[in-house]
């Protein structure tokens, strides 16, 4: 009896063992090439990477569309699905293929993106647009201040920083660190 006592912390570590491999079997990671279209764009996957919707020529001449894993990581967020009430407050589309920052040019999603019940409430959207915002050289919250004040000249001030539309690759972005993180939601 007293051998088997001596065991008895080699067993339930191997129990622990045993049992947080089934555990982490059982829980799936969010992976962005496993997500249906339809949520993919404005997701994050286990890793941290942005999930993206990508279009891909197919041999017959038609157009398939992919969730894809970009190489933009997210610091403070993964596993991530962006709910349906962000998407809606926010103005942004699910339907949007790769990471573009030239939405940031329309009047009309700038004002939804700057408004309180986006900026204050779906900090995953803030976050990439932050980014994407200082990827043109603009501080999203200027941005949004200047829209709230005067609209057109916000739009301007935005041109005039050199915003032109197009996508905006990971490198353009400082993703190394160099970006300051969008601010939280207080």
């Amino acid at each position: 009896m007293a051998a088997s006592m001596k065991n008895l912390p080699l067993i339930s570590l191997l129990l622990l063992f045993a049992s947080s491999l089934f555990l982490h079997s059982a829980l799936a990671e969010l992976v962005c090439e496993d997500l249906p279209n339809e949520l993919c764009a404005f997701s994050i996957s286990s890793s941290g990477k942005r999930c993206l919707l990508e279009t891909f020529a197919m041999d017959d001449g038609g157009v398939e569309y992919q969730c894809r894993s970009s190489e933009v990581i997210v610091e403070r967020m993964a596993e991530y699905i962006e709910t349906e009430d962000c998407v809606n407050a926010c103005g942004i589309d699910r339907k949007s293929v790769g990471i573009s920052s030239d939405s940031l040019l329309e009047a009309q999603f700038t004002n939804k993106l700057c408004s309180k019940a986006c900026y204050e409430q779906c900090p995953n959207i803030v976050d990439l647009y932050f980014n994407l915002a200082a990827g043109e050289g603009v501080f999203l919250p200027d941005l949004c201040e200047a829209q709230r004040l005067n609209p057109h000249r916000a739009m301007v001030e935005l041109m005039s920083n050199g915003a032109a539309p197009g996508p905006v690759s990971s490198a353009s972005l400082g993703f190394d660190g160099s970006v300051a993180p969008a601010p939280s939601p207080l």
